[in-house]
């Protein structure tokens, strides 16, 4: 069955989500499917930013950690962000970078479930969080055990040796997706508990971290959460695991009493006991309005839209770009799939630069991969339908041989 512009418009004008658009600043001619990688600018951001910056920053100076209850930021922010995800308003705090808060949850896991000593996670888990688990076996040498699996390996993996089971939801390379519940029934099965890095799927999918028993999790604020570039990261810690958790980075904010100066850490209760350093007040501030743009917002029908989204894609794809030497990579079924489209090319960089240079922006990864994110809040459908005629141009008029389009950039 062809499916036309037409189509398309139709389906925009009955989208219960269409109205979401418009809490975002769009660039006129760019259709926009990174929002996997960066998330676009919420209208709201740049007049709250100078607001903060011109009247709690400039005329209320030191007064608005009290005032403006700066220094509530990071639990303001987790309970506001906590209904995306499935959890508890006091289950979630933002503070740190992902890495950061993976470093400071596997270490007090492995501390919890002692002397249990291996993290078990997969080959193809997102690079830094390998390397951050790398770097807690190195620093801790020989008390962790980083076990590193194929996908198919991970349950029959587990055993009395496993702490902790740390993967991310989402794939970043393929989108696909494993199965939370499932997964983390075998971890506690095991004995062991579970992480999950939900850096690619909060903010895209209805996620029942509760409802899923989940143990931990992670997650960065810059991707479909919509909070800027660097923006600060969250951790969701099960209610019934907080009072037991230690996590190593015993900074001043984590502190009981922060404000009495004492000579000895003493751990605050709940999830404040997370916290390290003091919050990045303007960071924080634009992760604010990243959130809100999800106000009023049921996470079932981001969900839905985004399962349609990327059906048409791929249906456009296949009929469009049929003989153009693209793989996909994403798994066809969409309930092993999260928010993106990836496809394999073995010239995959110079025609995603091609690609770009005609308007559409998604991104690269090495060694073969044209990654299309999409972000339901603002994605529309004739946004996909235009991706893929552009894309099939491209490949039909050969652009991508150009050679300006094979030079690489730092950032792909």
């Amino acid at each position: 069955m062809t499916i036309a512009y037409a189509d398309c418009a139709a389906m925009d004008s009955h989208d219960t989500l269409a109205h979401a658009r418009g809490r975002f600043f769009l660039p006129d001619n760019v259709i926009y499917l990174d929002g996997n990688s960066l998330g676009a600018l919420p209208r709201g951001a740049l007049p709250h930013l100078v607001h903060v910056v011109d009247r709690e920053w400039g005329d209320d100076l030191i007064r608005s950690w009290n005032k403006n209850d700066w220094i509530g930021m990071p639990a303001r922010l987790g309970a506001r962000l906590a209904p995306l995800i499935g959890a508890a308003p006091d289950e979630v705090i933002v503070a740190d970078s992902t890495s950061v808060n993976l470093f400071k949850l596997a270490a007090a896991a492995v501390r919890f479930r002692s002397p249990r000593r291996v993290i078990l996670t997969e080959h193809s888990n997102f690079p830094t969080d390998l390397y951050v688990l790398q770097g807690l076996e190195e620093m801790l040498d020989g008390a962790v055990t980083l076990h590193m699996v194929a996908r198919e390996e991970l349950e029959k993996s587990l055993n009395d040796d496993v702490a902790l089971l740390a993967l991310t939801h989402g794939d970043f390379r393929t989108g696909e997706i494993h199965d939370m519940r499932r997964l983390t029934e075998a971890a506690h099965a095991a004995g062991a508990l579970a992480l999950w890095d939900l850096s690619h799927s909060a903010g895209a999918m209805d996620i029942l971290l509760d409802g899923d028993d989940v143990d931990l999790a992670i997650g960065c604020g810059y991707k479909y959460l919509n909070g800027g570039p660097g923006a600060p990261a969250f951790m969701f810690v099960a209610r019934r695991h907080q009072a037991a958790l230690r996590q190593p980075l015993s900074g001043w904010m984590g502190h009981a009493a922060p404000f009495d100066f004492a000579d000895r850490y003493d751990p605050a209760g709940g999830m404040a006991r997370m916290l390290c350093g003091t919050p990045p007040v303007l960071s924080m501030a634009a992760l604010e309005e990243g959130l809100k743009t999800f106000d009023g917002i049921d996470m079932a029908r981001v969900r839905q839209k985004s399962v349609a989204l990327g059906e048409l894609f791929l249906n456009l794809a296949e009929t469009s770009c049929a003989d153009s030497g693209f793989v996909i990579a994403s798994p066809r079924d969409s309930h092993r799939r999260g928010s993106q489209i990836s496809l394999r090319h073995p010239e995959g960089y110079a025609i995603m630069q091609a690609l770009i240079e005609q308007g559409v922006i998604g991104d690269f990864r090495a060694p073969d991969i044209l990654r299309f994110g999409f972000a339901p809040l603002y994605t529309r459908y004739v946004d996909v339908w235009n991706a893929v005629e552009r894309l099939a141009s491209v490949m039909a008029g050969e652009v991508w041989r150009q050679v300006r389009f094979h030079a690489r950039a730092m950032v792909t």
